[in-house]
């Protein structure tokens, strides 16, 4: 008897590890636009399992303890940020503070305007339009 390929039907989370849940939740929802989702104990000691979300998009960020042997902070999160107007948003994360890159960068078409954060650990996200 054959058998029935299953494959993934979403992607769910994408699991940032951070030292300091409070700090990049407010980061994240403060100063991105996030909205938190999650706040659940999550382990020994008190750590938690937060999660944040975009409106009514279904994927989500956690913003999670590292796993034992794991860093956190300087990762490249493959998280790709999509927004309507690229000069308002970067000029709202400038004004906020943020760590942005200090140009939009704009190769031309079929490429379109983008430029890099840092969250406050220093994890990357790109910025689309």
């Amino acid at each position: 008897m054959a058998r029935t390929k299953s494959r993934p039907s979403k992607i769910g989370t994408v699991i940032v590890p951070v030292a300091d849940q409070r700090r990049m939740t407010a980061f994240y929802c403060d100063t991105l636009g996030f909205e938190p989702r999650v706040d659940l104990p999550f382990g020994p000691d008190g750590q938690r399992w937060v999660e944040v979300g975009l409106g009514e998009e279904s994927t989500t960020v956690a913003l999670a303890p590292p796993a034992p042997g794991m860093s956190t902070g300087n990762h490249a999160t493959g998280i790709s940020l999509q927004v309507d107007d690229i000069e308002a948003y970067h000029a709202q994360l400038r004004e906020a503070g943020a760590d942005v890159d200090a140009e939009i960068l704009r190769a031309g078409e079929p490429v379109p305007p983008m430029f890099w954060l840092r969250d406050p650990e220093g994890n990357v996200l790109l910025v689309v339009q």
